[in-house]
């Protein structure tokens, strides 16, 4: 693992695409996603020598909303913690860029669930639940 070199800033926009499919996760129009990085909050990317093999981001207003994003690694590079890695910077970025009332929030698919557990978040369900609409 000390061969992944961790790096925070938003990847390359078409890495970014072929990351999310290689992960099991929608593909994004070039366009969109280089608005969309360019935009982010803060970013993690883990790379392997110039191979992007990971990443998180986060995206908000900067004060009351923040969303976790885009946690991904690439199938070869999985049960190496390296998910986990890329989560505890984004928590270090929120333990300190929030404030008193900030709402953070993500979509947690299964099993990842489980390792958002250990980072504190929980089920909104009952009392919320999650809605998307995608185009």
């Amino acid at each position: 693992m000390d061969r992944i070199n961790m790096v925070k800033q938003p990847p390359d926009p078409e890495a970014y695409i072929q990351l999310r499919r290689e992960g099991g996760m929608s593909g994004k129009a070039i366009e969109a996603a280089t608005i969309g990085l360019k935009h982010s909050l803060f970013c993690v990317c883990l790379y392997d020598g110039d191979t992007l093999v990971g990443m998180g981001r986060i995206i908000g207003d900067g004060a009351t909303f923040f969303q976790i994003v885009d946690i991904v690694v690439k199938p070869s590079y999985q049960g190496q913690g390296l998910a986990k890695r890329v989560m505890a910077e984004l928590m270090n970025y929120l333990d300190h860029h929030t404030y008193t009332g900030s709402y953070v929030s993500l979509m947690a698919d299964t099993p990842a669930d489980q390792l958002y557990k250990k980072f504190g978040f929980n089920y909104t369900s009952p009392r919320s639940v999650g809605m998307a609409k995608m185009y």
